[in-house]
């Protein structure tokens, strides 16, 4: 077991890869303890926390209630300055509105609902910070924008945005609840890397957005004067437009 410093702590959630290893490794540069979640993706996990200063990995399955707040037990104990938890991890499965996938839509409101909504209220109860605890709770701009298209995973997101704006309201003074909303960042699915390159400039500014851009935001908004209960969009403008299908597949159409 790693034996953390007595410096801030934050956990991340999925951060073996993609996004949540970018937040990840933001947050460790900045000067903190890293709490690397995965659940698979154990050797990228122990990989990236190799790379931090400061890092440990936690690995269980959030699918499993259980684990997922033994999880928070755990962490609240040992930590001596557990400041944020950035709810990351997350199931993106392909079911549509004329076709709801119950096996994909259960996944998905374990995961990516009621995994972070149990784990926030734990958080909030029993982690230690003499400056205040912050949820940053990732959502989807789609719930700004939303289309019939990976249903389940939509629900799910709208389902999880939902609490973490009930938490907002009911978290001590110095505690914060935000959502961080990201566009179309990685490729996706089974997208190749050329469609991704097409679809991701499907927003206002015409430009990819990047998984940097995210953890810059995630970052800032663990020590960010804003009042509980915000959001913020991290999409090149793609959540103001209306936007009939997912990019993957608008892309797929224009070629």
């Amino acid at each position: 077991m790693v034996v953390p410093p007595p410096t801030k702590a934050v956990l991340v959630t999925g951060a073996a890869r993609r996004i949540g290893g970018e937040i990840a490794r933001r947050f460790g540069a900045a000067g903190w303890h890293v709490v690397i979640h995965c659940n698979r993706s154990l050797r990228d996990a122990e990989a990236l926390a190799a790379t931090l200063p400061s890092a440990e990995v936690a690995q269980c399955d959030l699918a499993d209630s259980d684990a997922a707040l033994a999880l928070v037990g755990d962490l609240a104990a040992r930590l001596p300055d557990w400041r944020v938890l950035v709810a990351n991890a997350s199931l993106f499965e392909e079911d549509g509105a004329q076709a709801l996938d119950r096996g994909i839509a259960s996944r998905a409101w374990r995961v990516n609902a009621l995994a972070p909504a149990i784990m926030a209220q734990a958080f909030l109860a029993q982690a230690r910070s003499a400056t205040g605890r912050r949820v940053i709770q990732l959502t989807d701009q789609k719930l700004a924008n939303p289309n019939p298209d990976f249903f389940s995973y939509t629900m799910s997101k709208f389902a999880v945005d939902a609490a973490a704006r009930m938490l907002a309201t009911r978290c001590q003074p110095q505690d914060r609840v935000y959502r961080l909303a990201p566009g179309a960042i990685l490729p996706s699915h089974d997208q190749t890397p050329a469609e991704a390159e097409r679809s991701h400039r499907m927003n206002l500014l015409g430009r990819r957005t990047g998984a940097g851009e995210v953890a810059d935001a995630a970052l800032f908004l663990a020590t960010a004067p804003l009042a509980s209960g915000q959001a913020l969009f991290v999409d090149s403008g793609q959540h103001l437009l209306s936007q009939r299908r997912d990019v993957l597949y608008l892309a797929r159409e224009q070629e």
